[in-house]
């Protein structure tokens, strides 16, 4: 099963990126549970599915045991359970598990947050390949948000502040418990020494050279995926990305 996470600077195009990437990946007949860990998420709109602002429902989570966490999922209620009664159904059969968000109460959040690590580290790893969507920045990639992924994929637009942000990503493959893959994911590329450009200061491996494409841009404004205007560059770069992880995880296997 693929696991694969994707990181960067907020605003570098990671969660159209993702989104596209789960559903193309659904399209292979791969059963795919995107999980957004961002508490303002986007993966949504790029999988095509109408955004929730309701946080996880207050009685899936009760007080933890003395000495362990400090919020479980409810007796009763495993990770399987929780995928199949609240992550959301999308197009191309994609399943969506969305942690929370930051509407409301803090102590609500934290309950979410605490339900959604408990389902990730709980599920059956041979039921879901999982493609993630982590929020702008370091900190929670920092925190090992990311553990359920075999490839940490950084996404770089070719700016100074996105080279920067992806260059203190790439330090996490110095934490005990670092993705078994780093790599660069080029997106927003408009010329042609973009990508050495990226390479350059980065030091690890490309997987993708993704081009601006004004259609990607159009679908924000719309609040739509991208996928859903059918083919264009930024969706064959996407399919291309698929390829790339797909046969890396077959050579392995």
């Amino acid at each position: 099963m693929i696991r694969i996470a994707f990181a960067g600077k907020g605003g570098s195009g990671k969660s159209s990126v993702s989104g596209t990437f789960a559903r193309l990946l659904a399209r292979r007949d791969r059963p795919v549970l995107a999980v957004d860990s961002d508490p303002l998420p986007g993966m949504a709109y790029s999988l095509g599915i109408p955004v929730d602002d309701h946080p996880t429902p207050d009685d899936v989570v009760v007080e933890g045991p003395e000495g362990g966490p400090k919020w479980v999922l409810r007796p009763g209620l495993d990770a399987a359970g929780f995928i199949d009664q609240y992550a959301a159904a999308g197009p191309d059969d994609v399943r969506y598990l969305q942690f929370g968000n930051s509407w409301g109460h803090w102590s609500t959040l934290q309950r979410g947050q605490h339900a959604w690590s408990q389902v990730v580290r709980e599920m059956d790893p041979n039921a879901w390949n999982v493609v993630g969507d982590l929020p702008g920045g370091t900190r929670q990639a920092m925190f090992g948000w990311a553990k359920y992924a075999d490839v940490l994929a950084l996404v770089v637009e070719p700016t100074a502040k996105s080279i920067q942000v992806a260059r203190r990503l790439r330090n996490i493959t110095k934490a005990e418990w670092s993705p078994e893959h780093v790599v660069v994911v080029a997106n927003r590329i408009d010329h042609p020494d973009d990508v050495q450009r990226i390479h350059d200061a980065l030091e690890r491996p490309i997987i993708g050279a993704i081009p601006d494409d004004a259609a990607v841009t159009a679908a924000d404004k719309r609040a739509a995926a991208p996928l859903d205007d059918g083919s264009g560059p930024f969706v064959d770069a996407v399919e291309q990305l698929v390829d790339t992880v797909e046969s890396s995880y077959d050579a392995v296997s």
